[in-house]
């Protein structure tokens, strides 16, 4: 139901092991094969997945207004939750903390102003691949034509993958994350800041 949608999955951690693993093939494939007794359908899925979790059971680990009760070994287990295969599927983690509403805040850009740079950069992308496709979904080989990295940017994310053990997938989506903030930035080619950008957002 979620196809070209958005799946927003609150409190992912809940959910149980065996139903977050069935995410595995559509977030890889944009595909769901469902098997039944006597059938077996697959049906396009493919979806923004969206989840947001606690960073502890008592949620308040990082408040500044409330003690955090849970054991190292308790948020562990919490965490562990999103098997490791889930979280590489991912291409943005954040960690959010709470706001005063009550204090004013700095101006933001508007909803009109992003969209323009997003109807920007999706034009970019267009006149790059000469196909309706956004890089997340293109082939990593196409981009890799289209968008080399530098030697220097090669020896950073190398650098930085081995230190925090990221894995091949986790490196392809930094790269393909890059390209996208760079369009959104206006630049031809995948900018240094682009890849220390994407590299933070996964931390």
């Amino acid at each position: 139901m979620a196809h070209r949608c958005v799946l927003f999955l609150d409190e992912i951690a809940e959910f149980s092991k065996k139903t977050l693993d069935m995410l595995r093939q559509p977030l890889e494939t944009g595909e769901v094969t469902i098997s039944r007794v006597h059938s077996t359908v697959t049906y396009p899925s493919s979806f923004i997945l969206v989840g947001a979790m606690n960073p502890c059971p008592c949620r308040y680990l990082g408040s500044r207004h409330h003690y955090c009760t849970c054991s190292q070994k308790q948020i562990q287990a919490y965490r562990n939750r999103l098997s490791g295969p889930i979280y590489d599927r991912m291409d943005i983690l954040l960690s959010l903390k709470s706001v005063n509403v009550n204090q004013p805040q700095e101006q933001q850009e508007s909803s009109l102003e992003i969209r323009k740079r997003v109807e920007s950069a999706r034009q970019r992308q267009f006149d790059r691949y000469q196909v309706e496709v956004s890089n997340a979904k293109v082939p990593f080989e196409t981009m890799m034509e289209t968008s080399p990295l530098s030697m220097e940017q090669k020896k950073t994310l190398t650098h930085v993958s081995a230190k925090q053990n990221w894995s091949d997938r986790v490196q392809i989506k930094i790269i393909k994350l890059a390209r996208t903030i760079s369009d959104l930035a206006g630049e031809e080619r995948i900018a240094d800041h682009a890849i220390w950008e994407a590299m933070t957002l996964r931390r």
